[in-house]
């Protein structure tokens, strides 16, 4: 049958099994955004305040639910606004196809009007990119998009389609149901996993006395996080997590130590520069989390599981490694694996557990721990958490209990300010069963607060909790700790109202600047269905404890109270 390419497209997306599309309309997708009006009982489209706020709306869709988030934008300024949602779900591995519209064919290349080359500008930042200037290609170019992001180690895909390919008409030719199945079926594209390397690694496990798991966003992403419990029960071994792997491991288990590196918990950094055996699942070794390359785990023989060739022996030289979708390799371990004992490490671990405790501090007002503390007893636990990046990221990141994944949404390799409310909405509309909880800094807030109108026209009763310091906290303890506290450019003296600012754009608000003041909002905000800003003042000094300096050991890991014994 004939179609027009914006058809096609449609056509298309219903093929991969898109619900939900994040976007924003101008000129050179307007063929599309046509089409659109005429599928909008199949798919549903949110119209986003910014085009940013859309990419981070498809990449929070994506995180909670675990399918390809999708989000679409016009040429030139509409396209490049989308470019830092790409980069941030490329850094944390996350599926995302991005689609926009270029001028037509014969003006490309002519600097015209919102022409810019946005396959070019995108190529470092996306697993793959496309430019479709000829209808034919269509299909099979969308298809071959949605492969990719998700097969192997996720990531986002950027389709650039130019108009006249919107508007021009081809045969199309539907896939069968048996095709659709198939093509709706996440693809673990990886090679056979290597007998050889799990028998090494046996062996490895077989001679260690001090096992350490460390586990990341890779067991999310594979669903593993059932094989991971099994495997750290079954050679007993203490698990700590890095930011992208929160919910990996059950935070509340016995065997949990909580995050690694520079924010991580002393228990955790102890633990790994004491073991003689690491096991890392699904990581990078992030510089935030090693610290001194040089120095990390020098004790102990290190073990990598990975599905991206690339990463082995990128950050950290390993003993063993082994290529493959974690789950796949824990299966396989988890399957001639027998019941290991190490009471006395687990018990020399607990010892650190219990001396070095992440209690919330007891302070005048409002702390972000508390906070965080109190959010988690009203949640019971259960809500999905989005959070800007700064502070309060740590503190949501160390304080809530991840039991589940998918529950922490978080940027965590771009670390990009303004991601969090986006995507809070796309997590509210992946999972609507679930409370969606954007813990942001004042800072962050203000970059993408506009979303806030998006939230109220759609009605999604999601929750922002801005920890407001009235200070860009995190720069700022860092000029406290190593610039002598010169504070160059990180007060936000404004006399900024976020309570009239949220009302005005549909959602509902409050200031508070106690514990009782926040517990009795946050109730409130639970039972809300609307969207509710909570807006809570806290001291311009809280800082995010512990800590490791940038370029020391993660054993160097400090304290407010070290540094104050250091100093005396």
């Amino acid at each position: 049958m004939k179609m027009t390419g914006a058809q096609i497209l449609m056509e298309c997306l219903l093929e991969m099994d898109v619900d939900t599309i994040f976007g924003y309309p101008g000129g050179a997708i307007l063929n599309v955004y046509d089409e659109l009006y005429r599928y909008k009982d199949k798919i549903r489209h949110i119209l986003t305040s910014h085009e940013q706020g859309a990419a981070h709306a498809a990449d929070g869709y994506a995180r909670a639910s675990g399918k390809v988030g999708v989000c679409f934008a016009t040429s030139g300024p509409g396209a490049t606004n989308l470019v830092t949602g790409i980069a941030t779900a490329y850094m944390d591995s996350v599926p995302v196809v991005a689609i926009t519209c270029n001028v037509a064919k014969p003006l490309l290349g002519k600097d015209s009007f919102q022409e810019v080359d946005i396959a070019g500008i995108t190529m470092p930042i996306t697993k793959h990119n496309f430019i479709v200037k000829d209808v034919e290609y269509l299909a099979e170019t969308i298809r071959r998009a949605f492969k990719i992001a998700r097969e192997g180690r996720p990531g986002p895909v950027l389709v650039d389609i130019t108009k006249d390919a919107t508007g021009n008409s081809c045969d199309f030719k539907p896939l069968t149901k048996t095709q659709r199945e198939k093509a709706k079926v996440l693809v673990k594209s990886h090679p056979e996993i290597d007998k050889k390397s799990i028998d090494t690694v046996l062996r490895l496990i077989e001679k260690s006395k001090k096992p350490m798991i460390f586990a990341g966003g890779g067991v999310v992403i594979s669903e593993a996080s059932q094989k991971l419990l099994t495997f750290a029960e079954k050679i007993d071994a203490p698990v700590c997590d890095s930011l992208m792997g929160k919910g990996s491991f059950p935070g509340n288990h016995e065997l949990y130590t909580g995050m690694l590196g520079m924010h991580g918990t002393k228990t955790s950094n102890y633990a790994v520069s004491e073991c003689d055996l690491l096991i890392a699942c699904g990581v990078r070794f992030s510089d935030r989390v090693t610290g001194n390359a040089k120095k990390f785990a020098s004790h102990a023989k290190i073990v990598h599981f990975d599905i991206d060739p690339a990463e082995i022996n990128k950050n950290i030289f390993t003993d063993a490694s082994i290529i493959g979708d974690v789950g796949d390799i824990l299966d396989a371990l988890n399957e001639k694996l027998t019941q290991k004992d190490h009471k006395d490490w687990i018990r020399h671990v607990f010892d650190y557990k219990a001396r070095f405790p992440m209690t919330v501090p007891q302070t005048k007002g409002l702390n972000g721990p508390q906070i965080v503390e109190e959010i988690y007893r009203q949640t019971k636990g259960e809500a999905v958490i989005c959070t800007e990046v700064g502070q309060h990221q740590m503190w949501a990141a160390q304080y809530y209990r991840y039991t589940k994944p998918r529950t922490f949404l978080s940027s965590g390799g771009l670390g990009t300010m303004g991601y969090g409310l986006g995507a809070c909405i796309g997590a509210q509309i992946a999972r609507p069963d679930k409370q969606v909880i954007n813990i942001a800094g004042d800072g962050c807030f203000r970059m993408n607060l506009i979303e806030l109108m998006t939230a109220a026209r759609e009605k999604l009763p999601i929750i922002v909790v801005v920890v407001d310091n009235r200070v860009l906290g995190m720069v700022r303890q860092w000029q406290t700790l190593f610039y002598n506290k010169r504070y160059s450019a990180t007060v936000l003296d404004e006399e900024t109202d976020f309570v009239k600012i949220a009302e005005g754009m549909g959602a509902k608000a409050k200031e508070v600047k106690d514990g009782k003041e926040f517990s009795e909002a946050l109730k409130e905000a639970l039972a809300s269905k609307v969207p509710y800003v909570i807006d809570c003042r806290i001291d311009c000094d809280e800082k995010v404890w512990p800590m490791v300096a940038p370029g020391a050991s993660i054993e160097e890991v400090f304290t407010e109270e070290d540094l104050k014994e250091k100093e005396s």
